[in-house]
C-alpha cells in the first residue's frame, strides 16, 4: 500500500587502470577489494556462504539446466574472487570482471539512496587504497554500465514481493511501466547503438542491450523482465523480483524515484489495482526508441490502441498510484509515500514541458545540459570525442574528477542527504532488517563468524567440531529491535548462539 517493502540494489562499477590500457579488469577489481578488506575488516574475513543460492530457478516454473547456461549465470559458484562482507551488512566482491557492491536489506527509497551511496564512498575508499599498494597504478571506477566498446555492466534492483502474486501478473503491468520508466531515472549516454558507434545522445544507458521481453539470462539476450526465482528469505511466502533494467544512477532524486515509483506500481500489482491494459506493441523496441529520443516526443502505441509518449505513460502509472494510495491510505499514508508521490508528479509535469527543467534531479537532464553547454562554446559535434570523455567523466566517482560530483559542488544538482549520514553508513547496517543482525556480529563477532549470506549467519564457535548456522530467513527479523539488546548483552560469539539456540 505504500512505497516501504524489503529491497535492495547491486552495481557493478566500471574500471581502469591509469596508464596501463591492457590491464586484467579482474585482477584490479580484486585489487580495489582485497585493499578495502585488508584496511577495514576485522581478525578473519567472512567468506560468502553459496548454499542457499538458486540462480539457475525460474520463476515460470523449472530450473536452467547448468549444462546450458552462460557462465556468467552461475553466481552460485565460488571462484575464488574477493568477496567480502561488510559491517554495515552489505557485500562487496567481484563479479567476473568488476567490484561490485550489494546493499544491505532496507525498507524505504530513501534507505536505498543511503546505502546506495554509501557504497560509492566504499568503493571510492576501496581504489584509493588499491592505488597505493606496493607496484600499484592509479586506479579509476565509474558508477556507469557501458564502456562503449559493446559490454553493459549492471546496475540490479531487488524486490521483496508476495509468493502469491502471479507472475504473468506482473510481466504485463510492470513492462509497460519500465519501458517508460527511464525518463525519469535514466543515467544518460553518448553514443547511439551497443557499441555506441551512432551519432547522438539517449536517455539510458542500458536500452541498448536489451533484446527480449522477458528470461533469466542478465548478461546474453538480457530481457525487460528477468525470471530468476531466488528469494533469500521464506519461498512459501515470497519472491525476490531482480529488476536488470535500470541504470547505474549518481543522482540520489533518480534512484529515490527509480525505488520509490516502482514499488508503488508493486504494491498496486499485489493488491490487483491495475485494470487498465497498459500493454506496448514490441516493447523492446519502444524501449529503445524512447531512449533515442531526449525530446521526450517519441511515441508507442499501447494494446488497447492508444498512442502515447513515455511521460505520457508514467502520468496514467502516477494518477493510478495516486487513486491507490488515497483508497488505501488516505491521510494515513506515510511521509515517504507522500514525498515519492509528489516528487513523481513534478517531474513528470516539467518533462512534459521542457525535460531541461529537470537538470537539477535528473542524471540523464543534468549530463545533457552539460554536454550541450560544451557543444555551444566548443561547436561539437555529436561525433566529437570530447563528448563522450565528458559523458564517462561524469559518473567517475572521484570528487576532484567526476563531473557529477563537481555539479554537486557547485550547488547545481539537489540532493536528499547529508555527508555525515553517508559516511555512518558506511559501516552502520540499517536498524529494521536484518542485516542489523549480520552487520553487528561481522563488527563485534568476527573472528567466529565464519561464512554469512543473506539468509544466514555461520559460526565457527571454539570447542564445536562443526559449524554453526544461525538461519535468517525472515529479511523483517534480526532488527535492532529483536537482537538489539541481545547483542549488547552478549559479549561473545558463544554466548549469543547459546542465547539463540536455548
Amino acid at each position: 500500500m505504500s512505497v516501504r517493502r524489503v529491497m535492495g540494489t547491486e552495481v557493478e562499477y566500471g574500471i581502469s587502470v591509469q596508464g596501463q590500457p591492457l590491464a586484467n579488469p579482474m585482477v584490479a577489481s580484486s585489487q580495489v577489494v582485497n585493499a578495502y578488506a585488508s584496511a577495514t575488516v576485522k581478525a578473519r574475513r567472512a567468506r560468502w556462504d553459496f548454499e542457499e543460492e538458486s540462480p539457475l530457478r525460474d520463476a515460470r516454473g523449472f530450473d536452467m539446466s547448468r549444462q546450458v547456461a552462460d557462465p556468467s549465470q552461475l553466481t552460485d559458484e565460488d571462484l575464488g574472487l574477493a568477496n567480502v562482507i561488510l559491517t554495515n551488512g552489505a557485500r562487496l566482491y567481484v563479479d567476473h570482471a568488476h567490484p561490485e557492491y550489494a546493499t544491505p536489506e532496507v525498507t524505504s527509497p530513501l534507505d536505498i539512496v543511503l546505502w546506495d551511496k554509501a557504497g560509492e564512498q566504499v568503493m571510492l575508499d576501496a581504489q584509493r587504497r588499491a592505488g597505493l599498494l606496493p607496484g600499484g597504478a592509479p586506479i579509476a571506477m565509474y558508477k556507469n554500465n557501458t564502456d562503449n566498446k559493446g559490454a553493459s555492466y549492471g546496475a540490479h534492483e531487488n524486490y521483496l514481493m508476495r509468493r502469491s502474486t502471479p507472475f504473468a501478473d506482473i510481466v504485463r503491468h510492470l513492462t509497460p511501466f519500465f519501458v517508460s520508466r527511464q525518463v525519469v531515472c535514466g543515467a544518460g549516454r553518448v553514443g547511439i547503438g551497443q557499441d555506441g558507434r551512432g551519432h547522438g545522445f539517449q536517455v539510458s544507458q542500458r536500452a541498448d542491450f536489451f533484446e527480449v521481453e522477458v528470461g533469466l539470462e542478465t548478461t546474453l539476450k538480457r530481457p525487460i523482465i528477468n525470471t530468476r526465482d531466488e528469494p533469500h528469505a521464506d519461498p512459501e511466502k515470497y519472491r525476490r523480483l531482480h529488476v536488470i533494467i535500470g541504470d547505474a544512477n549518481l543522482s540520489e532524486i533518480s534512484t529515490y524515484l527509480k525505488v520509490g515509483t516502482t514499488s508503488l506500481v508493486l504494491a498496486m500489482i499485489e493488491d490487483k489495482f491495475i485494470a487498465t491494459d497498459f500493454s506496448v506493441d514490441g516493447p523492446v523496441s519502444a524501449l529503445r526508441a524512447v531512449s533515442h529520443d531526449p525530446s521526450l516526443k517519441q511515441t508507442f502505441t499501447l494494446g488497447d490502441g492508444r498512442t502515447l509518449t513515455a511521460v505520457q505513460l508514467q502520468l496514467e502509472y502516477l494518477d493510478l498510484a495516486k487513486k491507490y494510495v488515497e483508497d488505501r491510505l488516505g491521510s494515513d499514508a506515510d511521509a515517504q509515500t507522500v514525498d515519492v508521490l509528489a516528487r513523481w508528479e513534478s517531474v513528470l509535469d516539467r518533462l512534459e514541458e521542457d525535460p531541461m527543467l529537470c537538470a537539477a534531479e535528473l542524471d540523464w537532464v543534468a549530463k545533457l545540459k552539460l554536454l550541450e553547454q560544451y557543444r555551444d562554446r566548443d561547436g561539437l559535434a555529436w561525433d566529437d570525442a570530447k563528448l563522450a570523455l565528458i559523458d564517462l567523466q561524469y559518473s567517475d566517482i572521484r570528487p576532484e574528477k567526476g563531473l557529477y560530483n563537481k555539479l554537486v559542488a557547485s550547488g547545481r544538482i539537489d540532493r536528499l542527504l547529508g555527508d555525515a549520514a553517508v559516511e555512518r553508513a558506511m559501516h552502520d547496517p540499517p536498524t529494521d532488517t536484518r542485516a542489523y543482525f549480520r552487520g553487528r556480529c561481522l563488527e563485534k563477532y568476527a573472528e567466529h563468524v565464519a561464512a554469512a549470506s543473506w539468509d544466514s549467519v555461520i559460526f565457527d564457535l571454539p570447542g564445536r567440531e562443526s559449524l554453526q548456522r544461525v538461519p535468517t530467513i525472515d529479511p523483517l527479523r534480526g532488527s535492532k529491535a529483536h537482537v538489539g539488546e541481545l547483542l549488547d548483552r552478549c559479549d561473545t560469539a558463544e554466548q549469543l548462539f547459546t542465547a539463540l539456540t536455548r
